[in-house]
């Protein structure tokens, strides 16, 4: 069935549309069991790759996706487990978005690992045509992570049903060195299993140990209050992404001096001012192009960019694809 990424049948008499984008429901593409994985390939039209489903143990499952869609593809996707799952995304080539129904938009980024939680999801998988993209991912469950985790802090992750991002970060120097151990391993399918559950861990330890290591002495060195300049701080740049404040503006009318609003940003929200700034303006631009399919000189100019030519680099390198592809394709 081809369908555009919003869900409508086209016609035969759309054959521009027909031409530019696939949409296929996850379920209709083929399944195989090969080897020691579950093989899970594009249908030929649809372009190059697949995905290889390794399941490790009952609550940890490992899946490698390498794609080259010939077209702009979307893979509706319908997942409702039985228990809360957390998913850890590294971006090894290209680039891919998720968008759910319920609203939330998640950018797998080259380079960067990202950690999210869900019990059920609806929503589709967004691959740009003739893009490379691959990806590792590891699903687990709270079961799999409270062996290892304290259970307090494990619960807090969970506190949301629905599709949520809980960290985006670039992947760790021994993750990455991990990931390309893991997908160029040529050990023979009867141990693959093993050497794979072994580096998993190790991975996964890797990229979560910004999430649970201990606290303790970060929430003596931060008060209720520094967490207050945090956020007025943040407040701030949200209402004047267009025309911000220096950081010594904003330190000010915060509370505070430069240097230590610096160490609350990254403390408080993992980033600094300028790229908190960076996050708001690229998300306000990318939803004006998306909903008004307006210039991308007009998205430059409302998010503060008095050259064009700089926004859509910095559009580019956030999001891996160009703005005026995003405003053509809706």
């Amino acid at each position: 069935m081809i369908i555009n990424f919003y869900g409508v049948v086209n016609t035969m008499n759309n054959t521009n549309n027909l031409a530019k984008r696939w949409c296929i429901k996850n379920d209709e593409l083929p399944l195989y069991q090969h080897k020691n994985c579950l093989h899970k390939p594009l249908i030929k039209k649809l372009g190059e790759g697949s995905s290889n489903i390794h399941k490790i143990d009952d609550d940890l499952t490992y899946i490698e996706t390498e794609y080259k869609p010939s077209k702009d593809l979307a893979i509706l996707n319908k997942t409702n487990n039985q228990e809360s799952r957390l998913v850890v995304t590294l971006g090894l080539k290209g680039h891919s978005r998720f968008s759910s129904q319920c609203g939330e938009e998640i950018i797998f980024n080259q380079g960067y690992t990202s950690i999210t939680t869900f019990d059920s999801s609806i929503g589709e998988r967004q691959f740009e045509a003739n893009k490379h993209i691959l990806q590792l991912r590891f699903s687990m469950n709270k079961n799999w992570l409270q062996r290892y985790f304290d259970e307090t802090k494990t619960s807090q992750l969970f506190k949301n049903k629905n599709v949520q991002i809980i960290s985006h970060k670039p992947i760790t120097t021994q993750g990455l060195v991990i990931a390309q151990q893991i997908h160029s391993c040529k050990t023979p399918s009867d141990i693959k299993k093993l050497f794979i559950h072994g580096y998993a861990i190790t991975l996964i330890a890797s990229e979560l140990d910004h999430l649970f290591s201990s606290d303790c002495e970060k929430a003596k060195k931060f008060s209720h209050k520094d967490k207050k300049i945090a956020n007025t701080a943040r407040d701030i740049l949200y209402q004047e992404f267009n025309n911000p404040p220096s950081v010594e503006q904003l330190s000010i009318r915060a509370g505070t001096n430069q240097f230590k609003l610096k160490k609350l940003f990254h403390h408080f929200f993992n980033n600094t001012p300028y790229g908190v700034l960076l996050e708001i303006r690229m998300n306000k631009a990318y939803h004006l192009l998306e909903s008004s399919h307006c210039h991308v000189n007009i998205a430059a100019n409302f998010v503060g960019y008095h050259h064009a030519s700089n926004f859509s680099t910095a559009f580019i390198k956030f999001f891996g694809v160009s703005p005026k592809n995003i405003s053509k394709r809706y």
